[in-house]
């Protein structure tokens, strides 16, 4: 083969170089400019998104029903709510309100629209209030009322309870769209009983229509009384299934996992009046719960 001439050989070098040029193999820098496509991708990182969930809420609303009032931990047949589990004030008690935002900021941005006696289908008017403030947390704990009534066949059933909590949180929804839910599960009935029916004051309270589907004839050990709470047990059990699958759905709701159901409530934590409502020490067992929950990573 005749060797290349010296001409040859420039023509050829001038071709490699605009190949490698084509190729994109000589480096970046100085007045080239900057990488575009995937190479900009990789070379800029990519914004960590805002999560969902945010562990220090600025604001809490509560609902519910005597629990959240803190009824008979202060004084018989009466509301306390300042030994309330979610909004109250009380040192002793160190509320979710208070361990989230600090004693004197709970003071104005939180708002306590549980009431004594209500059912499931109360908790809808009760979104509606709470949404007004547009808070940041609304905690929920309901439905000891829709198992506690005359008689077992007057416990509201399932399917209502599930309609009413999905209006509940729809109606939050509308009104404060971004508002996280902690969702607390609804207590053990029958531990409550078998706690406070040796105590004589306690039964006496239960004659004035605590709880009776659970708490009537306390003493009652046959079968007919055995069946009669076991229905009351299995009722709230599935409240409980209802509650966390319905709190599932919505990506601002937080289940407390069945804590509050589990949790193992002794004398020390039952009302000295009434031997069924939170003392001031159970209400502060529900807090540390509910913070717990609040402020955990979501599993």
């Amino acid at each position: 083969m005749p060797k290349p001439s010296r001409r040859s050989r420039t023509a050829l070098a001038a071709l490699a170089a605009a190949v490698l040029g084509v190729a994109g193999c000589d480096a970046v820098g100085g007045d080239s400019p900057a990488p575009s496509g995937t190479q900009a991708q990789k070379a800029k990182p990519s914004p960590k998104p805002t999560p969902l969930w945010d562990t220090s809420p600025d604001s809490i609303a509560a609902v519910g029903d005597s629990i959240t009032r803190g009824f008979d931990a202060c004084s018989v047949l009466a509301d306390c709510p300042e030994v309330s589990w979610a909004t109250g004030s009380s040192a002793d008690v160190d509320s979710l309100a208070v361990r989230l935002l600090g004693k004197t900021k709970a003071a104005q941005h939180s708002w306590n629209y549980a009431v004594t006696g209500a059912r499931m289908a109360d908790l809808p008017g009760q979104m509606a209030r709470a949404a007004t403030r547009k808070p940041g947390l609304v905690a929920v704990m309901v439905g000891a009322n829709d198992a506690c009534r005359a008689t077992t066949a007057a416990m509201t059933s399932v399917a209502d309870f599930r309609s009413d909590f999905e209006d509940a949180l729809s109606t939050l929804r509308k009104g404060a769209p971004k508002a996280q839910v902690f969702v607390a599960s609804v207590p053990d009935l029958k531990r409550l009983w078998s706690q406070g029916r040796t105590n004589p004051m306690g039964k006496q309270v239960w004659k004035l229509g605590i709880c009776p589907s659970m708490l009537g004839d306390a003493e009652a050990l046959d079968a007919a009384a055995t069946e009669r709470r076991d229905t009351v047990q299995k009722r709230v059990e599935d409240y409980n299934e209802v509650l966390e699958e319905v709190c599932a759905k919505d990506r601002r709701c937080r289940f407390d996992g069945g804590a509050v159901y589990e949790y193992r409530f002794g004398t020390g934590q039952l009302s000295q009046w009434d031997w069924f409502h939170p003392s001031v020490n159970g209400q502060a067992r529900l807090a540390e719960i509910a913070y717990r929950t609040v402020t955990g990573k979501k599993a």
